[in-house]
């Protein structure tokens, strides 16, 4: 009998680890059912560019899921929806009919789906929860210049999803405040929506000329997607191929003033070891105040004071071992979230996580005329200080500080920009760091794209007792730049720059990007999070896509391929990479990956050379109640020590979203890293960290929810129970708790653990520290 011979090397198990993961997806997901014949006897005709005119009604529609109100009667009705996914411009299997019309206070927009009621997916959720969903919305451009586009929209329960695009991404943090509700009917279902217009940003003109198209997400076994304004899939322009709306007269944004009060308490206990209990702080209350003020139509001024800026839900862990790097974790606050589109660049100049702690904060964001203008001022109590160096990071508590921002944009045809910034931080204890640049985006012959952006960055050192203590604290020694400048706070200055240049071609099947990058020794950004500096890289990366519109199993298969080399400020090459991969989404939202990674790296003067790595992936949507994903990524790395040494790296990521009925969730996730010896066998490392959240909507306004962590590398247990009561996304009460547990050890002294051996006592998994808190806020809008 003849005997297969085991694959040889990385390379082979990462081409067996390929053809396993695309055959058990295939496999798993089973054959695609047979799409039903809706053709009707006339050839479908895909609408290009629509147009509509919006008529004005005299009596408003109760926004209640019922579309037999007179108003529905006389709104414009819109028909002839495209499929945007797995199909391009082809009809859609289901009926689709969408109404408009508006008054002088509201738009209002309303859909009939007809599908299969029994195979809709809609459950009630958390705002901005429902993406999995069935929803029916709308993407709106008042300017008509793609420069800022809203997305509307609601599930079948009513549940509202909504975001902003603009050219530097999507922001989905942005609340708009509107009605809607949702029927499921034996036919489909309903939406209906009434978006108030003191809730958009518009020009202020006697007539309104508008791109819109309204947008159907239709999730069964894989995720269709219809268009009113049918889309070319080789446009990579979207804003550019929305309809026309037109008849919206005699309307005005306004000019509001919101006033958001907040109220938070709070009590927090700590473990004392030698008493052998919780220490409890007394409670605390924190009221605080913000206020937006509409300037004009399109400008609004937002200010806080003793703005209370603690996260209602904590920052899910990260697997910090081995990583030479400070981490990054999203913006969560709401002031700093809307908006925060406009301070997305290529180099992360603004990172407003690192306006830790403060007392108070103004910012202006809006539109004049084809210019966006967007500013930030804060007074912070505890400034982190991050320092980027060649092959790792620092982080110094600066103390006391000013931080400010300021932006603007400057948008032209087909989504062109040119941009400039200005971001300074000056801290109490003495020092400064000032970044400024522009940037900007050229696209042209449709398909291409040319981005830059060029910064300079003058830094002024503290120095004084105050800057020596937090230094050393941080463990600033040496020196950086060739020894031209000290690690130390002594009150050096110096310049430094960053360049980024970048063309990119964006298509159906063919896309690629070539990109240079440099950022000299002495670049900083106080108010960023830029970890690395001292370097030059050029990346090329590419993909070619097969769009399939009757396989049975595939909708999109994409092989992809990418090189880079690093090199640092002298010349001396520090890294270089090829890699090679495949992407492919089949059917029941299922979305497979695999590539393998050859690499050589130079890190703290060791040359590695040739390592491998390759990795694998598996997302899917196995019916409306199951969610599940997979990665595993394994292979050769650095034990990144002063002293680095080769070893084998195993990691990997388990995660699954359960909906046992429409009003519970629950998401259980496992992520496991280990990294061990090439010479000995020895682990370097190895842990995981398992967490869970539970969800359970009780209504569209009440919400209980638990978070349960439990992380191996620091052998610890935390709980944060939360129950949520939203009237909208600005009107809310919060009460809840957080809990962590650890082994307690009783009747010792922590400054000489030793002393008092004799009495110890230990307790597995006890209480160590404890905060319950509550927090109100009331908007108020005159």
């Amino acid at each position: 009998m003849h005997r297969m011979p085991l694959p040889h090397g990385l390379a082979g198990w990462a081409l067996v680890l390929t053809t396993f993961v695309l055959t058990a997806a295939v496999q798993l997901v089973g054959p695609r059912p047979e799409k039903p014949d809706n053709s009707p006897g006339a050839e479908f005709a895909p609408l290009i560019e629509p147009r509509a005119e919006i008529p004005r009604v005299q009596v408003a529609p109760a926004v209640d899921g019922d579309l037999s109100d007179a108003v529905w009667k006389d709104a414009r009705r819109m028909t002839g929806f495209s499929e945007t996914f797995p199909d391009e411009m082809a009809e859609p299997p289901i009926g689709i009919t969408a109404w408009m019309a508006y008054d002088s206070e509201n738009l209002y927009v309303a859909y009939e789906i007809e599908d299969d009621p029994a195979r809709i997916r809609a459950r009630y959720s958390e705002r901005d929860a429902m993406w999995q969903d069935d929803y029916a919305g709308f993407m709106l451009d008042t300017n008509g210049d793609g420069q800022t586009v809203y997305f509307v929209s609601a599930n079948p329960y009513g549940i509202q999803g909504d975001t902003r695009t603009s050219p530097q991404g999507e922001d989905g943090s942005f609340d708009l405040i509107y009605t809607s509700a949702g029927t499921i009917t034996d036919r489909g279902y309903v939406v209906e929506m009434a978006i108030p217009f003191r809730s958009l940003r518009f020009p202020e003109r006697d007539v309104q000329s508008w791109r819109l198209t309204h947008w159907i997400t239709h999730p069964r076994e894989t995720r269709n997607t219809y268009s009113w304004a049918a889309l070319d899939r080789d446009n990579p322009c979207m804003p550019c191929q929305l309809g026309h709306i037109t008849g919206i007269e005699g309307v005005s944004p306004g000019r509001n003033l919101e006033i958001l009060p907040s109220f938070t308490g709070s009590q927090s206990s700590e473990w004392n070891a030698l008493s052998g209990r919780l220490d409890n702080d007394g409670a605390s209350s924190i009221p605080s105040l913000n206020l937006k003020y509409g300037v004009t139509s399109e400008i609004t001024v937002d200010a806080t004071i003793n703005p209370d800026f603690s996260q209602i839900e904590s920052d899910a862990a990260q697997i910090d071992v081995n990583t030479p790097f400070a981490l990054f974790f999203p913006e969560r606050r709401e002031f700093f979230q809307e908006g925060s589109d406009l301070y997305n660049t290529n180099f992360d100049v603004v990172y407003t996580r690192s306006i830790n702690d403060p007392i108070a904060a103004s910012k202006l964001s809006g539109r004049s005329g084809n210019w966006t203008l967007g500013y930030i001022a804060a007074r912070d109590e505890n400034s982190p200080l991050l320092i980027p160096l060649e092959e790792s990071s620092r982080l110094v508590s600066a103390g006391e500080s000013w931080a400010t921002v300021a932006r603007a944009r400057r948008s032209f045809e087909n989504n062109s920009f040119v941009a400039g910034l200005v971001s300074d931080r000056r801290y109490d204890m003495g020092g400064s760091g000032t970044t400024f640049g522009v940037d900007g985006a050229l696209r042209f012959s449709t398909k291409y794209q040319f981005e830059w952006q060029a910064l300079g960055h003058r830094t002024r050192e503290a120095d004084g007792a105050d800057a020596a203590a937090a230094g050393s604290a941080a463990g600033l020694e040496g020196t950086f730049d060739d020894g031209a400048h000290t690690l130390a706070l002594d009150g050096e200055s110096y310049w430094g720059n960053a360049l980024y240049s970048s063309l990119e071609r964006n298509a159906r099947h063919w896309s690629f990007d070539v990109d240079y990058w440099h950022s000299s020794p002495t670049f900083r950004t106080e108010n960023g999070f830029v970890t690395q500096n001292d370097n030059r890289r050029v990346t090329f990366f590419q993909d070619y896509s097969f769009w399939t519109e009757d396989n049975r199993y595939v909708d999109r298969f994409t092989p992809w391929m990418a090189i880079g080399r690093v090199w640092n400020w002298d010349g001396e090459r520090k890294d270089n990479w090829i890699v090679g991969g495949v992407r492919a989404q089949l059917i029941r939202q299922t979305f497979v990956g695999a590539d393998i990674n050859t690499s050589s790296e130079r890190f703290a003067g060791v040359q590695f050379d040739n390592m491998l790595k390759g990795s694998a992936n598996v997302n899917t949507v196995l019916t409306k109640q199951v969610q599940l994903g997979a990665f595993v990524s394994l292979g050769e790395a650095i034990f990144r020590t002063s002293s680095p040494e080769l070893g084998r790296q195993l990691s990997g990521r388990l995660n699954a979203t359960l909906r046992p009925n429409d009003r519970l969730v629950f998401s259980p996730s496992l992520n496991y890293s280990r990294l061990r010896s090439k010479e000995t066998g020895d682990d370097f490392f190895a842990g995981y960290i398992l967490r869970t959240r539970t969800n359970y909507q009780f209504t569209r306004k009440l919400l209980a929810r638990v978070i349960v962590q439990y992380n191996d590398f620091s052998e610890s247990i935390q709980i944060d129970p939360l129950v949520t009561f939203r009237v909208s996304p600005f009107t809310v009460f919060h009460i809840g708790s957080s809990h962590e547990l650890q082994d307690r050890v009783t009747g010792v002294n922590p400054a000489s653990p030793s002393a008092e051996s004799d009495a110890l006592q230990r307790t597995v998994f006890g209480q160590t520290r404890r905060q319950v808190f509550f927090k109100l806020q009331y908007l108020l809008r005159v």
